[in-house]
């Protein structure tokens, strides 16, 4: 995403949202514990917009997203959001569906590594964001449910019979978004979903290590490598070759890449500058 910003300013203080930053690290932290972190229109149109504030500022390195209380998030809120699109008309169904696509589209887009640490539920919505993170990183407490075909929708929601079959196979996507049933961490480590599986209660821990290392890391690099993995999943390989190509090239031309041709001759650790 460009950095080139607009008219907005930054925002300060998100009404749905925790948004803490430390070192380059951003955590985002869904904070309605006594509703399991369910979402409203609210807080997906914070994330969204949130999401495209920290594309464009180059100080964010990484960001986790975490769950307070006792999980992740449980998905839309029953009462805020699937009561409220009952007296919505299509046009108006068609901007919602539009809008939580958005988020997971941001996620994709953003132009650093997106950690999601999970333990409790992460159901409906929230199994699709943990979904749309490049890392999962979950205890022993997780359980993720793609609950959309249970309350009479597609399970292809918000991208996520884009995004699911390229994490875990079509054969589990297939079962997981037809039956809606629940995946406990053990199957989900098996399957691929979860990317790094915690001692119990220490997700967000083992989340935030791992941002802070990516936080150290070549930034740019990182940047290039998450949307080339998103941009070459529709590619040919010819294209997705010539594409490569033209990175490097460019990454060649950057500061962090002569930093590590002067950090190895003088035998000490790179100061990656992210450029």
């Amino acid at each position: 995403m460009s950095p080139f910003t607009g008219s907005a300013a930054r925002v300060e203080h998100w009404e749905h949202l925790r948004v803490t930053r430390q070192d380059g690290v951003v955590t985002v932290t869904f904070a309605r514990p006594g509703k399991l972190n369910a979402l409203t229109f609210g807080a997906y149109a914070d994330l969204r917009d949130l999401l495209a504030e920290l594309s464009r500022e180059r100080s964010v390195r990484a960001l986790v997203l975490a769950g307070e209380g006792r999980g992740f998030c449980s998905g839309g809120d029953v009462e805020e959001i699937i009561g409220a699109t009952l007296a919505l008309d299509t046009a108006q169904l068609l901007d919602f569906n539009r809008m939580t696509g958005q988020v997971v589209r941001a996620l994709r887009e953003c132009p650093f590594p997106v950690i999601a640490a999970v333990h409790g539920v992460a159901a409906g919505a929230g199994a699709v964001l943990a979904l749309a993170a490049d890392f999962r990183v979950a205890d022993p407490t997780a359980r993720f449910a793609f609950l959309f075909t249970r309350v009479g929708l597609s399970g292809g929601d918000m991208g996520a019979a884009y995004l699911l079959p390229r994490v875990v196979g079509l054969g589990h996507a297939t079962r997981l978004l037809m039956l809606g049933e629940p995946v406990l961490a053990p199957e989900a480590e098996r399957i691929g979903l979860i990317s790094d599986l915690a001692e119990e209660g220490l997700a967000d821990e083992r989340a935030a290590a791992l941002a802070r290392r990516l936080a150290e890391g070549p930034a740019l690099a990182y940047a290039q490598t998450k949307a080339l993995l998103t941009a070459e999943l529709d590619m040919p390989l010819a294209a997705a070759v010539e594409l490569d190509a033209t990175t490097q090239a460019l990454l060649m031309n950057g500061r962090d890449y002569a930093e590590f041709h002067a950090a190895f001759t003088e035998k000490r650790p790179p100061k990656w500058q992210g450029r």
